[in-house]
């Protein structure tokens, strides 16, 4: 028998594992944790040393100690003996900051839908055939979109409260009764009784029932090709469940307007001047990256599609709903995930205003404890959690809304 040829014997020899590309990569990847795991632990440890010399050591019972400044955004009003009753001592720092989440979430959830609605308008206006439209919406981007937030919020607040009558005695007043001034907006305050759960309950049940109607109508759109009319199935049982509640519960709901009593209104609920600010310029900010983002995705889609729907009887409208939106939300998602992390993040420029969000009420925290590590850590967490569901939820849509091949 025959000797097998060297280049035999080389093709079933084992690799050394310093030549191994796999244990290089392993290795490689294991002193790279390593090196970043140690540059770390430096950090922190320098970190707590020189605080600990500086005798500012970290220490998180703080945020237990009571909170040294009134907390008025996010509350509803109250009576003059009340306030005067209240005491900023009542609550800690961790309650304190609690209210700054959410009021921060008051903010984020007002601006998105508000953002999401004005953009996806002003991105259909772009591409509109009205000459004067066009422009208006390419104008509103443009102004927009190359100007700072802060300039913008500046300008809306200052606005707001030239425009505003300046005392409360000089409310102006709306059908409600609504009340507006210079420092709010005070309006009825709604609040459940003890029935009220009746009437969540039964629409809850409604909204569960109106959802099964709504994918059932649709598969059968799909196996037949008729129209699934999803509103007409699903809103009538929806309202029907809710009146049902409604009935059960007798009063579920209590209304308490604001009355104006010596200095100030009494009951009801408000909306902060600076609130209305922070609101009105992140949606109108953010409106205009998302408008561009709409505008994208739309042109985006193959023009023979719409030509096909035209010719199929189409409106325009109709076109843009069932055939040139459900396309182009595939391209659009992924970068309106990323302006909503953005508005969420901005939302802590409403220090400059004056708005109480978590960002400004760590300041004050920090200020009271000496504790800059400790407020500011846990303000990163709050922001951090904040943008990873926001994250989360535009993942699970992007996934839900992604193409399906065979």
């Amino acid at each position: 028998m025959d000797k097998p040829s060297t280049f035999e014997r080389s093709a079933h020899t084992p690799v050394p594992l310093w030549r191994d590309i796999r244990v290089i990569q392993i290795v490689a990847q294991v002193i790279f944790v390593i090196v970043v795991v140690g540059f770390g632990y430096l950090l922190i440890h320098n970190l707590l040393n020189n605080l600990q010399a500086s005798k500012l050591a970290v220490n998180y019972h703080t945020l237990e100690r009571p909170f040294g400044t009134k907390i008025s955004e996010g509350q509803s009003a109250l009576s003059e003996t009340d306030q005067s009753d209240f005491s900023s001592s009542d609550i800690s720092h961790i309650e304190a900051l609690f209210q700054g989440f959410k009021n921060t979430l008051r903010v984020v959830i007002v601006g998105l839908v508000g953002a999401t609605l004005l953009g996806l308008l002003v991105g259909i206006g772009r591409l509109t055939p009205n000459f004067l439209l066009r422009h208006l919406a390419n104008g509103y981007i443009e102004l927009f979109r190359n100007t700072p937030l802060l300039i913008q919020l500046y300008f809306i607040y200052r606005g707001l409260r030239l425009i505003l009558p300046e005392t409360v005695r000089e409310s102006v007043k709306l059908p409600g009764p609504i009340y507006i001034n210079v420092r709010a907006v005070n309006f009825p305050l709604i609040q459940g009784t003890d029935s009220v759960w009746w009437f969540y309950a039964a629409a809850g049940f409604g909204l569960v029932c109106a959802s099964a109607l709504w994918m059932w109508r649709l598969r059968v759109q799909e196996k037949t090709g008729q129209p699934a009319r999803t509103l007409r199935w699903s809103l009538p049982v929806l309202l029907l469940c809710a009146a049902v509640g409604w009935l059960l519960a007798g009063k579920p709901f209590s209304i308490q307007d604001p009355v104006f009593e010596r200095f100030n209104f009494v009951g009801g609920d408000r909306l902060s001047s600076e609130y209305i600010a922070l609101t009105i310029g992140l949606v109108l900010y953010t409106a205009a990256f998302i408008a561009d983002i709409v505008r994208a995705g739309i042109q985006a889609v193959p023009h023979g599609q719409i030509e096909a729907a035209r010719a199929q009887g189409f409106t325009g409208a109709q076109t843009l709903r069932l055939i040139v939106l459900p396309q182009a939300l595939r391209l659009i998602i992924p970068p309106l995930g990323n302006q909503y992390l953005n508005l969420a993040k901005n939302s802590s420029l409403g220090i400059a205003i004056g708005f109480l969000d978590v960002y400004n009420v760590a300041n004050l925290v920090q200020n009271q404890t000496s504790q800059p590590v400790v407020a500011f850590s846990v303000m990163m967490l709050i922001y951090l959690g904040l943008s990873l569901v926001i994250s989360a939820i535009m993942n699970l849509v992007n996934y839900r809304m992604r193409l399906r091949t065979r």
